[in-house]
This record gives structure tokens, sequence and C-alpha cells, in this order.
């Protein structure tokens, strides 16, 4: 069983950043996929960033140019490092980690809020 836990959601200013974090208690090196997937309210969850294993990145049109994600095999972590944000960028974050036999595995979320 693989648990993911996300950090460093929290409010920030219209064009502000923040990064966050996905820490994994197994390997990320073993996961086909590990992502990042948002949920605002009233919306479905949708993928924001996924990178594979072999280091294909994916962006959302909505994101591209403005997040970046990236992971570090050696601690286990995925991050999302997002600039430029905005009020529609907020959501609570879901951190996923997809295994080569299919099973998906979601963190708990973390909240991020953009004020105008």
């Amino acid at each position: 069983q693989v648990q993911l836990v996300e950090s460093g959601g929290g409010l920030v200013q219209l064009g502000g950043s923040l990064r966050l974090s996905c820490a994994t208690s197994g390997s990320i090196f073993s996961m086909a996929a590990m992502g990042w997937y948002r949920q605002a309210p009233g919306k479905q969850r949708e993928l924001v960033a996924d990178i594979a294993s072999g280091g294909k990145i994916n962006y959302a049109d909505s994101v591209m140019g403005r997040f970046t994600i990236s992971k570090d095999n050696a601690k286990n972590t995925v991050y999302l490092r997002m600039n430029s944000l905005k009020p529609g960028d907020t959501a609570i974050f879901y951190c996923n980690a997809g295994s080569c036999t299919g099973t998906n595995y979601w963190g708990q979320g973390t909240q991020v809020t953009v004020s105008s």
C-alpha cells in the first residue's frame, strides 16, 4: 500500500507562487506515473500535470507555462511549482500515483486559495 501526503498549500495573492510537495511511503521509481490533480468547488477533478516514469511530462492547457512538475526519486517526492497564480487556480490539489498494474493511489489533498 502506497501512502501519499501532500503539503505546501495555502492562501496566496494573485500573481503569487506556491510549491506543493507529495511525499510517498513507497518508491515512486516503480510507479508508472505521478501526477497532480485539482478539484474546485462544484467542479470535477481534473488533471493538472503528470510525469511518467520515463520522464515524459503532460500539462493541462490552463497551467502551461505557469506550473512545473518535477520529482526526486531519491526522496520519493513529487513537486508542483506554481507561479503566476490566479483566482481560477483555487482548488484542492491532490497527488496521484499510478502503478504499473493500474492501481491508483491518492493523497488527502491540500487546499490552494488565490485571492484577488
